[in-house]
């Protein structure tokens, strides 16, 4: 009896493991929509006015991608981003916590 449990266990651990994967990845695509796609843009290329507007980089292009680290834009996406005294990125440390920043760093290299 025993020995049928197990299969239960495990399967449901990895429907459980499926079910926390599928609802944080949708917490990040809400997190992105909610609060970078306006200049980002949903598919990350800042083809937005705003992104235009600002200069903004292709994010899935891998040239742009390696030219910063996982760090920098963790600092970026935290600290927000000013350009010779100008901010052209709103700081978003005070909002959104450190989850929800690694995960949108992540959100960010997966779009190259």
């Amino acid at each position: 009896m025993k020995m049928k449990l197990l299969p239960k266990l495990a399967f449901g651990a990895l429907l459980l493991g499926c079910l926390v994967g599928w609802s944080a990845r949708a917490d990040v695509n809400s997190t992105w929509a909610t609060n970078c796609a306006a200049c980002h843009g949903k598919d990350g290329k800042g083809a937005t006015m705003m992104g235009r507007k600002l200069g903004i980089k292709d994010m899935t292009d891998a040239t742009v991608q390696g030219s910063f680290t996982d760090a920098q834009a963790t600092a970026a996406i935290h600290d927000g981003v000013t350009d010779n005294g100008t901010q052209k990125m709103k700081a978003f440390g005070g909002k959104l916590s450190d989850d929800d920043i690694k995960a949108l760093v992540a959100h960010v290299r997966s779009l190259k």
